[in-house]
């Protein structure tokens, strides 16, 4: 059975756990609010992410964590376009795939041929 999607899309299940004394607060906050337990820990987590995203510091390091991403995205691309040619920014049109257009697929470019060795053979 499916639960029904909210804001974020489909919902999905998360066991965590808590302890006793945790617990049973959390039952008496869900009776006396006459919401479920369920309800109270999602409602907790969205006021928690509210109030972590708005944090200096967690914005400082989540600025941190981009800059790396980014910068291990430029390596990335400029080690594909080290090995297949192009300038690594990707709009490289000379070296990308050539398009299908009645597939509207995509194909990658066929590999070079590789190299023949020119040498006295065996037994020569």
């Amino acid at each position: 059975m499916s639960e029904p999607t909210g804001a974020g899309g489909q919902l999905r299940t998360l066991a965590v756990r808590i302890s006793e004394d945790l617990r049973a607060q959390l039952d008496i906050i869900a009776q006396l609010t006459g919401r479920s337990a369920t309800e109270e820990i999602r409602l907790a987590l969205e006021y928690w992410i509210e109030k972590t995203k708005a944090d200096p510091e967690i914005l400082k390091k989540a600025q941190q964590v981009q800059t790396e991403i980014e910068r291990k995205a430029q390596t990335q691309r400029s080690a594909i376009a080290a090995i297949f040619g192009g300038d690594g920014a990707g709009n490289d049109q000379a070296e990308a795939p050539a398009a299908d257009a009645a597939t509207g697929t995509t194909e990658p470019p066929a590999p070079a041929r590789p190299a023949t060795r020119r040498g006295k053979q065996a037994g020569e």
